[in-house]
Parts: structure tokens; sequence; C-alpha cells
């Protein structure tokens, strides 16, 4: 925001229509004081006040649908096209306001999202030269666009739907909830995109892993402390279980932390209020365990297989959470199938377990 916003109070939209309503406020007792000194009839100041009123009334007009209508249109307009799947639309919105920060994000995603498409056009050039898997691709690609289709009606029905919301309605607050709506909206799609295009490389193998020497102690307590155990109004009891020694392995330490990251972030999504979450590290001659029990519902039997596929949304799934990409699981299983290393999920008494075992080296 520039300095000279702050100083006049105008990085809101809010604040400038409360300005604005005060400025008009003044401007009518000034006019109505003006009028009234004029060496004319009373009836004759009065219809000198009432034209200059008109004057004021249709200059705040022009004002609020600079401020408000103009960019409202324009966001719609965006939003629209989206609709359409035309992810090379613009909002040409620059202002330090709600609206400005909505057009950033809708301009942001966008780009994100065609920059994606050129990615994997790229990959799809250099898969084509390989004549065996040419119908693996192009069952890739179908796979991919569908689901983005699929999967983004929801959120772009949102965003178009408060978009639209925002043109009528007149309460502030609304209209600052309105916006918080649909800029969640345009995050959780970003994220799912990121995160689907880069399971789909990886299931391309376009992305190679790299191999390096790395102690998975060290990083299991990085990762736990920053997801578990360093963040507030914490809703669980979390316990843990490491080996005092150091356990090293030859894996891709980014990749390694992602699975991490996405198991941790399921046990969280999952667990009963005040329940307990339990990570556990063991090591037998040349192999790893990690697992990471949840306190909670438990997996229906049939779905223990289906919660590894790319969205899939079992009633009872721990897959089924609407506040993520719905693409952790099946980033864990993708990478540890390329590592050929065992991994699953079992339902226990009062809860559900992931695991996974990993060769470790000297």
């Amino acid at each position: 925001m520039e300095k000279k916003n702050i100083i006049f109070g105008l990085g809101t939209v809010r604040k400038k229509v409360f300005l604005l309503s005060k400025l008009v406020g003044g401007i009518m007792i000034l006019f109505y004081l003006f009028a009234e000194e004029l060496p004319v009839s009373r009836n004759s100041a009065f219809w000198i006040w009432f034209l200059l009123l008109i004057i004021v009334v249709t200059g705040v007009d022009v004002m609020l649908g600079h401020f408000i209508s103009k960019p409202l249109n324009s966001i719609n307009d965006t939003a629209e096209k989206m609709a359409q799947l035309d992810f090379s639309a613009h909002c040409e919105i620059k202002t330090n306001d709600e609206f400005g920060e909505l057009a950033h994000s809708l301009n942001v995603m966008f780009a994100s999202l065609q920059e994606a498409l050129k990615k994997l056009e790229i990959a799809n050039t250099q898969l084509k030269k390989d004549v065996a898997q040419e119908r693996l691709l192009l069952a890739q690609r179908k796979e991919l666009v569908d689901s983005l289709s699929h999967e983004m009606k929801t959120p772009i029905g949102i965003i178009r739907a408060y978009t639209e919301g925002l043109k009528d309605e007149t309460d502030e607050t609304k209209k600052q909830q309105y916006m918080d709506v649909i800029l969640s909206a345009t995050e959780h799609m970003n994220s799912m995109i990121v995160s689907l295009l880069d399971l789909s490389a990886l299931e391309a193998g376009a992305i190679k892993l790299s191999e390096e020497r790395f102690d998975f102690i060290e990083l299991v307590e990085t990762v736990a402390g920053r997801l578990l155990i360093d963040t507030p109004n914490a809703n669980y009891h979390f316990s843990y279980e490491l080996p005092e020694e150091k356990i090293y392995i030859h894996a891709d330490e980014h990749r390694i932390e992602q699975v991490l990251d996405n198991l941790i972030e399921n046990a969280k999504k999952n667990v009963s209020t005040a329940g307990e979450i339990r990570l556990v590290v063991t090591q037998e001659k040349n192999m790893l365990r990690f697992s990471i029990y949840n306190q909670g519902k438990l997996i229906p039997e049939k779905d223990l297989p289906k919660i590894w596929m790319k969205f899939y949304r079992g009633e009872s799934s721990q897959s089924n959470s609407r506040s993520g990409s719905g693409l952790g699981l099946a980033i864990v299983a993708q990478v540890l199938s390329m590592y050929k290393a065992d991994y699953g999920v079992q339902n226990l008494q009062n809860g559900v377990k992931f695991y996974f075992q990993f060769p470790t080296t000297a």
C-alpha cells in the first residue's frame, strides 16, 4: 500500500465510501449556508441549493461507479471468462484496496495456471518421443483436463456467485465477507492446480528423484515441530517416540519431506477434538518404520484401498477434506511407490494409523 493512501485513509473500499459520505454531507451543508447568504429570495435560494445538490449527487454517483461498480464489473467479467475455462483472462484493476487485492489474486492464479499448462505441454512433447509411452501420455492428459474441469466447478461457482452478490450488496461487513470467501476459493484452486500438476509430473516420469544422504530423524523432528508442536490453539494431544541415534537414508530429501508433510497434515485434519496424535519411528536391522496415528473416526474397510486415489471423496475417507487439494495421500503413494517402499493404512480400535518403511544406510 502506498504511503499517500495510508495518510488519507483510502486503503480500503469501506474507507473510501465512508470518506465520500462525510465529504458529501459537509458539501451539502456548505451549499445550504451559501444559498442562504445569497441576495435573493428564499424560494430562489432553495432552487439554487437544490441545483447544487443535484450536481453533488451526480458527482457522487460517478465516483461510486469508479470506486465500486467499475471494478466489480471487471471482476465479474473475468470470473465469467474463468467459468468458461478461458485461462487467458486478465483483470485490469490496480487499486490499493480489496478489489485490487482480489484482482491480483485472480491474475496470479491465471498466470500460474497458464505457466503450469505450458510446462505440461513441454512434458507431453518430451513423452511423445517415446512411442511406447504415447498412450499413457494421452490418458494422463485426458485425466488432468477432466480432473481440473470437474474439481474447479465448485470454486469457480463460488467466485462467480459471490462476485455477483457484491454488485448489489450495500452492507460493508457482508462485502468484506464475500471478498474473503472469493480470496479463499482462489487460494484453494491455486493449491489444487499446483499439487495436481506436481503429481502428474511424478506419474509421467517428468521429474527425477535426487539421491542424497540425510538424517531421517532430524527431518522428522523438523517437520513435526513445524506442523504439530509450533501450532497455537491445537485441539489435539501430540506424543512421539523417536530413536536417540541418527538414522540415515539415501533419497530425495524434498520428496520425503513432502511425504511427511502430507501424512501429518492428514492426521491433523482427521483427529477428533482433544484426541491423540502419536508419531513413532523405529529401526530394525537395515529398515526404518514410520507411523502416525490419529484418534478419530475409522475408515470403512471398503474405502481403505481407495484413499490413495486422486480426488477420492468417500463419505468417511480421511482424504475427504475440502480444506486441502484432495491430492496429499495420492502424492504420498506416488513418491513411496517410486522408491518401492512399503506403505499402508490400518484401522485401530479408536483411530487410524498410516505407515511406511524405508531402507537405511550407514
